[in-house]
């Protein structure tokens, strides 16, 4: 048992999936298509052309999911509710048998001893809110204009009414940097779009949407909201002033785009400096914006993977009516003397570490209690002879970046839990069915769940920290 790194007492361990990426079932009872149904289904845009359509049969094997979960061992699941399961278009009528599933999802965990922690948006806008049925363009629609916040608060307090006396744990958005740019900048991520100004509003009123969702929330009387983050270690690729010039260019859209409005009350004071042209006369903050995103969190959710090694770059665009936000004069540079997941991402375990105790050292008592809501990594799984996974690879990765985090606690970070991503193998967005995360192996012709060695050393882990 000494392999194990020890918690305190209370400290929660739990497992997390995302609805598009598991659930499947993509036409049935009522839901209504999302952005990731059409960005997939779009030719080009995902490897192999690979769709959520079934992905891990979720919807109606969710009760062989929550036995794995029971097995596991783990105190809490992190879920996500389709937004277009409950509201087909994205406004409006409200569809019944959507609200069924999660009621019987949710039912399910409780009745195996394991609490339920739902997010409101991992990434399935309704795709009625992005592109208007009447056929008009896509452009000013989405997330880049304030209705789609408006509109997320009305199915935050839908979800709420019937899911909060029995789920205590609710999370906004997953990793709006995500949604922002890759979504409207980069266009890996559904939408698909490449734009400048349009990404940044997107990031605002995904903030806003947050802020919103938090009050309707709070008015449902839910015990504890919170938004996760996918926060980056950005690192600079040399000692020249140029490379560490591009990381505060990096932090700035990585991380203080939304840590500074929520923790801090302010827009991050390096913006101009990273989107010149395209942040200067915005018209998409209000008054009063900022203090509606920054209420009072009772957690923060952070999602690591990784550590980003930075070198300072021109820009690709010169026109400024044409540069998109990720544009912004810095490249990713390849960490070389580490190993490599199969997403081609360093593993160093301690950049973990330092990201949690620089943003303690950065926000001070602002920073809420933290939840790590997603760790993991996806390896090269084979099926052995005898039809195991034995990921040694994974369990080193899940070890040392436990080990990380308890380091990261010893030195004064607040950190109540840890999910591992993922409990299954899934729909791994652009990437298709290629990348494998899950602790349990997915055969997604016969839908075969076999867990593999990670899995194994995670539940003897949570064992041990109970005696």
């Amino acid at each position: 048992m000494s392999d194990f790194p020890r918690f305190p007492a209370g400290f929660v361990f739990g497992a997390a999936t995302a609805s598009y990426q598991i659930e499947g079932a993509v036409a049935e009872d009522g839901r209504g298509p999302s952005i990731w149904d059409t960005y997939s289904h779009t030719p080009g845009r995902t490897a192999n052309g690979d769709t959520g359509d079934v992905a891990c049969d979720h919807y109606h094997r969710y009760p062989q999911d929550v036995a794995l979960l029971r097995e596991l061992g783990v105190d809490s699941y992190r879920f996500s509710i389709a937004w277009p399961r409950i509201v087909p278009d994205g406004s409006g009528p409200v569809n019944p048998k959507g609200l069924d599933f999660y009621d019987r999802l949710v039912d399910e965990l409780l009745a195996a001893g394991i609490e339920p922690a739902a997010t409101l948006y991992h990434w399935d806008l309704p795709q009625a809110l992005e592109t208007p049925s009447s056929g008009g363009s896509a452009a000013g629609r989405g997330w880049r204009v304030r209705e789609t916040a408006e509109r997320f608060a009305e199915y935050a307090a839908v979800a709420a009414e019937r899911l909060g006396d029995r789920v205590p744990r609710w999370i906004t958005l997953n990793e709006p940097w995500c949604s922002a740019f890759l979504g409207y900048s980069v266009g890996r991520h559904a939408p698909g779009a490449q734009e400048g100004r349009g990404a940044l509003a997107a990031a605002h009123h995904l903030l806003v949407g947050h802020g919103l969702a938090v009050r309707a929330l709070r008015a449902a009387g839910v015990r504890e909201v919170g938004i996760t983050l996918n926060l980056d270690r950005n690192l600079p690729a040399s000692d020249s002033d140029a490379d560490r010039a591009a990381v505060v260019r990096a932090d700035t859209q990585h991380n203080l785009v939304w840590t500074e409005p929520l923790l801090a009350g302010r827009y991050p004071v390096s913006e101009e400096e990273t989107w010149g042209e395209l942040i200067t006369g915005q018209d998409f903050r209000r008054d009063g914006d900022l203090e509606l995103i920054g209420q009072p969190l009772d957690f923060l959710g952070i999602n690591y993977y990784r550590p980003i090694v930075v070198a300072d770059a021109p820009y690709r665009e010169a026109d400024p009516a044409r540069r998109v936000a990720t544009d912004n004069r810095y490249a990713e540079v390849r960490l070389e003397g580490v190993r490599h997941t199969a997403m081609n991402w360093p593993v160093v375990p301690e950049s973990f570490t330092d990201l949690l105790v620089d943003l303690k050292e950065r926000y001070g008592d602002a920073l809420p209690p933290v939840h790590i809501t997603e760790n993991g990594s996806a390896e090269a799984d084979e099926v052995s002879a005898d039809g195991a996974v034995h990921d040694a690879d994974r369990v080193a990765y899940l070890r040392d970046h436990l080990t990380a985090l308890r380091a990261a606690m010893d030195a004064g970070v607040d950190v109540r839990g840890y999910y591992v991503w993922s409990l299954l193998d899934n729909f791994e967005w652009a990437l298709g069915y290629d990348k494998r995360f899950g602790i349990v192996r997915v055969d997604y012709g016969t839908q075969r769940r076999t867990p593999k060695d990670s899995y194994r050393w995670y539940r003897e882990m949570i064992a041990a920290q109970r005696g």
